[in-house]
């Protein structure tokens, strides 16, 4: 299993600037996206990811697991709409000559193999391009109520322009019991409770992943389990990570920036070891569905 202790990274030069988007997707791609590189690597080996797969990732962030998949030789397609900074860090990471080179361009990285592209689904067809074989969508759900609605949106856009039979994964938080860090997600619901329709925190359900597949239309077709802990050099790194997530962002507009940072801490406390570290085991399912 790959460890997922975040190695110490150089401090930001005075407060941290959360509000930033900026300096929110580089809390994003430095200290929290690496928490799920072991479900990416099962998820890979299991469907043999490799230099004949096309790979289209829903709401790819700043791009880990293309980068994963394009190593193993994939021809990758990312998309998100929620945050233009995650892209830009994705174009660095994936596509030739730095920042914006061919970003969301059909043709964009080395032989055509990789693209980057702001929007939904349906922006990244392209002439030429062949239907795709592997739709992943790794941002989990089961942890916020009600987060399952818009994947149901994305997998209708992007069914259709992948081949029949091809493998769609959807990931979701196990079962709280063995995840550590949804003690510290209920903070953001008793956080954002004065605000009027906030999202909500709830345990995640065993068929969370199976319900969103019939609704999309797809043939669920396997699932598997891996463990993915949380592991921070210290107490601000892993507020600064889990923040990026964006599920406090509720709580950070009922309350303020520095009573949820005093909260999230004060719910680290038990998870916090004698060197200094954050360590908080974790489980993730992931269910492997068919386009049909």
């Amino acid at each position: 299993m790959t460890p997922t202790l975040v190695r110490q990274h150089l401090p930001h030069a005075g407060p941290s600037p959360r509000s930033d988007g900026g300096a929110r997707a580089r809390d994003w791609a430095e200290i929290q996206e690496r928490m799920l590189v072991p479900l990416y690597e099962a998820v890979f080996e299991r469907l043999e990811v490799g230099g004949g797969t096309r790979l289209l990732g829903l709401g790819c962030g700043s791009g880990l697991a293309l980068l994963m998949a394009a190593s193993r030789g994939a021809a990758v397609t990312g998309v998100d709409s929620s945050s233009p900074e995650r892209l830009a860090l994705a174009r660095e990471r994936l596509l030739p000559g730095g920042p914006g080179a061919g970003a969301g361009e059909p043709g964009a990285g080395p032989g055509h193999r990789a693209r980057i592209v702001a929007g939904s689904p349906r922006d990244t067809v392209a002439q030429g391009v062949p239907a795709y074989d592997l739709v992943t969508a790794f941002e989990p759900i089961g942890c916020v109520a009600g987060d399952s609605a818009g994947l149901v949106t994305l997998l209708g856009e992007a069914a259709p322009l992948a081949r029949r039979g091809a493998a769609v994964v959807l990931v979701g938080w196990g079962p709280p019991e063995r995840c550590a860090t949804s003690a510290v997600l209920r903070v953001a619901t008793k956080l954002a409770d004065p605000l009027r329709g906030a999202a909500c925190w709830r345990a995640a359900c065993r068929d969370d992943l199976e319900e969103v597949a019939e609704r999309a239309g797809l043939r669920p077709d396997g699932s598997g389990r891996v463990a993915c802990p949380f592991g921070y050099a210290d107490v601000d790194s892993a507020v600064r990570g889990l923040l990026s997530t964006g599920l406090f962002d509720a709580a950070i507009a009922a309350t303020d920036q520095a009573q949820v940072d005093k909260e999230v801490a004060e719910a680290l406390h038990p998870h916090l070891r004698r060197d200094g570290t954050v360590w908080m085991p974790n489980v993730f399912r992931y269910l492997i569905a068919r386009t049909t």
